[in-house]
């Protein structure tokens, strides 16, 4: 079976996009040669080439296929356009059902002839997040210089070029060649196949897989770092970052300057990581230790000592840097740089980072009591929360915002857990990071989040599809861990609220009578009432309740991750539940109600009786007045209202004490009446009143249970 080799070999290309590159070039040839295509391709990444591997089958023979063209008697330039999209004469177009019809008869396809049809087309059509053109005219573009394309097939070059119309495309066309390491082998070498493509390119210096670039980087680093009692700091992105920066990769261990490591750790790291792509290393107790790890892309004669002098070199000199920021910014208090932040935009609907703190204060003062912090400490600690953004550390390291204010805080004698809240606010950052556990850092943490998604949905800037700039979904998952995993007993609605009215906007400050009513119109549009006795005036409630949607869908991703029933949690959440520990608690009894055997055919009942209403609600419903006993004929639609009677208030005085299991067996107790019910009554008996009497009953039995989950949405 012929073996496709395809290499696109360039100038350096941004290590951020050689996996995505190499990922869509597979794709894309897969999809161009899929006839043709025999298993999906191997694709490669390095700093200077995107590569493939795969096996094609020789040729292949397609079916005849059926083209069906204009109607009978349409205009003469449909039918011309018809036939010269197919190449065709009107001689080979038959009538069929009122239409021109071409029959395609089926074509050999030659794996060479389609690759060197479709090659052009897609190298020049490949789309790159950026690019550029070079050289002298011609409207060609890579994401760096294209130098050489290689591509064979069963150790054969197939011919084709990229040139098009008057654009030569830079002379560029297919062979046999590759290059070697830039400085190491530098120069050209034919190949025949994969495994000389593979073989000669080792040979030369260069590793064209990336997992083993990162293997051999790993591994050497922490057999570096054990050689002298310390460990690597495990940093993923930075691996995979660095093993796109080099072909040939040699690791390497440098050391830092005592005099720097009073420094902050975090500084430190951010230092090496972000301006010279450093590894970072520690001691086995977690405190830094005076080493780096670097790579090399060469191997050296002297073994690497020159290299790692000279990284030393540059390392003291960011470092002296860094320590000039740190020192200059322990001259004044955390608080003195609050007034820069009124000039700082945080969003153009949204106002300033000075008027964000103020409602980060407001909203944090107000979550205290209801999270167990003291409501003095947790203002103190949102009010200087953002106050680090100022400094110029973190000016320069953005990604120390909040940890720098920690170490700021602290220098001037901040209460500890004021310094605390601030380091710990942005958290979690990811599915593996801590959430804030103390109580006022709880209260900055959230009070951070719930502004952030009261905010951005407020000025209708929602995420959409795949696209959330602002990372509103992560915002609300930290809501859920926070809530989640302290145990917090917090009404979302009501948080959702407070953090409207914290906007000056949501008080008619500023001319902006739109703001949040987005939200709040698709919720009333779509039949939500606000509860009974709400604190809130209904466009406010209502956007509150739009957010706890956004979250509730949220959380049902999460659920169905963790491998849990999000029907059941979907049955929970539109009870009118905001209170997510209550919600959980009556998903779990809820789901053990409906995996049990009882469950299973109250569900199925009460699916009937739903069906049975929609279908009669349409004639002449709705069905929802009272039920007359008397009314009541046959012994089993007499049993089910009692049981009805028994039931209500059982489940109801259950769901107010928060007793889910006892509100779910007083539903379980329901099924026996119901199975009766319709084993044994005709509910559209031919007498009216029997018949409207029976769907109040049913009608009944269904408000009962969607009072505790709504069972509509339970699957199965």
């Amino acid at each position: 079976m012929p073996e496709l080799l395809l290499e696109l070999f360039s100038e350096e290309i941004p290590a951020r996009m050689q996996a995505r590159g190499a990922d869509d070039l597979a794709r894309a040839v897969a999809a161009a040669l899929a006839p043709v295509m025999e298993g999906a391709p191997r694709a490669f990444h390095g700093p200077r080439r995107i590569a493939l591997a795969a096996m094609l089958r020789a040729q292949v023979t397609t079916e005849g296929k059926e083209e069906r063209g204009p109607r009978i008697g349409a205009p003469d330039a449909a039918l011309a356009g018809f036939l010269k999209k197919h190449g065709a004469e009107k001689s080979a177009l038959v009538e069929r059902n009122g239409f021109w019809v071409l029959d395609k008869p089926g074509e050999t396809l030659a794996a060479r002839d389609l690759i060197a049809r479709e090659m052009p087309k897609l190298i020049r059509g490949f789309a790159w997040p950026k690019s550029m053109r070079w050289g002298s005219g011609g409207s060609f573009t890579w994401v760096r210089p294209l130098q050489r394309i290689l591509c064979l097939l069963d150790g054969e070059v197939v011919p084709f070029d990229l040139k098009q119309g008057d654009d030569d495309a830079h002379g560029l066309r297919s062979g046999n060649l590759t290059e070697g390491h830039r400085v190491m082998a530098p120069g050209e070498v034919a190949v025949f196949s994969f495994a000389s493509y593979e073989a000669e390119l080792r040979h030369r210096r260069v590793i064209i897989d990336a997992g083993e670039r990162m293997a051999i980087i790993e591994e050497r680093l922490n057999t570096l770092a054990a050689s002298h009692g310390v460990q690597m700091v495990p940093d993923r992105g930075l691996l995979e970052e660095v093993a796109g920066l080099v072909e040939w990769p040699v690791p390497l261990l440098g050391r830092i300057d005592d005099a720097f490591m009073d420094l902050p750790p975090e500084l430190m790291r951010a230092t090496m990581r972000v301006n010279q792509r450093y590894f970072s290393v520690v001691r086995p107790d977690g405190s830094a230790a005076p080493f780096f790890g670097v790579v090399a892309n060469i191997a050296a004669s002297d073994g690497g000592a020159a290299l790692v002098a000279g990284n030393e070199r540059v390392l003291r000199a960011r470092l002296s840097d860094a320590r000039f920021f740190w020192d200059q910014d322990r001259k004044q208090k955390l608080e003195d740089f609050l007034p820069k932040l009124d000039e700082v935009v945080f969003h153009a609907k949204l106002g300033t980072q000075g008027q964000r703190v103020a409602r980060l204060e407001r909203l944090a003062r107000w979550l205290a009591p209801h999270i167990g912090a003291d409501a003095n400490l947790a203002a103190r600690a949102a009010q200087l929360a953002k106050a680090d953004l100022a400094s110029g550390m973190v000016g320069e390291f953005p990604e120390l915002q909040g940890v720098m204010g920690r170490y700021y805080a602290r220098a001037r004698g901040e209460d500890a857990l004021v310094a605390d809240a601030i380091g710990t606010q942005y958290r979690p950052l990811g599915p593996g990071d801590a959430v804030p556990s103390e109580p006022t850092a709880v209260a900055v943490a959230l009070a951070d989040k719930l502004d952030t998604l009261a905010g951005f949905f407020a000025a209708d800037e929602r995420p959409t599809g795949s696209g959330d700039p602002f990372a509103l979904r992560r915002a609300a998952l930290g809501i859920i861990r926070i809530v989640r995993e302290n145990g917090l007993r917090l009404r979302l609605a009501d948080a959702f609220a407070e953090s409207f009215f914290g906007f000056p906007q949501a008080v008619g400050v500023s001319p902006a009578p739109e703001f949040g009513m987005a939200v709040a119109q698709e919720k009333l549009n779509a039949g939500w009432k606000p509860p009974a006795g709400s604190a809130h005036p209904p466009m406010v409630a209502a956007f509150a309740a739009g957010l706890v949607d956004f979250l509730a869908e949220r959380l049902r991703v999460q659920l169905r991750a963790e491998g849990a029933r999000h029907d059941v949690v979907a049955a929970a959440f539109t009870a009118g539940e905001d209170d997510l520990l209550r919600l959980l608690a009556r998903a779990d009894a809820l789901k053990a109600l409906v995996e049990s055997d009882t469950g299973k055919n109250l569900l199925a009942a009460y699916k009937r009786a739903a069906n049975i209403l929609r279908i009669e609600e349409k004639k002449d419903g709705p069905h929802a007045g009272a039920v007359d006993a008397a009314l009541l004929a046959l012994p089993e639609e007499q049993a089910l209202a009692a049981a009805l009677d028994a039931a209500e208030p059982a489940a109801k005085g259950a769901l107010n004490d928060e007793k889910y299991p006892e509100a779910m067996a007083a539903l379980a107790a329901l099924r026996g009446p119901l199975d009766a019910f319709f084993d044994r009554v005709t509910v559209n008996a031919p007498e009216k009143e029997l018949r409207q009497n029976r769907l109040r009953l049913l009608n009944r039995l269904r408000t009962a249970m969607d009072a505790v989950a709504d069972f509509s949405k339970i699957e199965g």
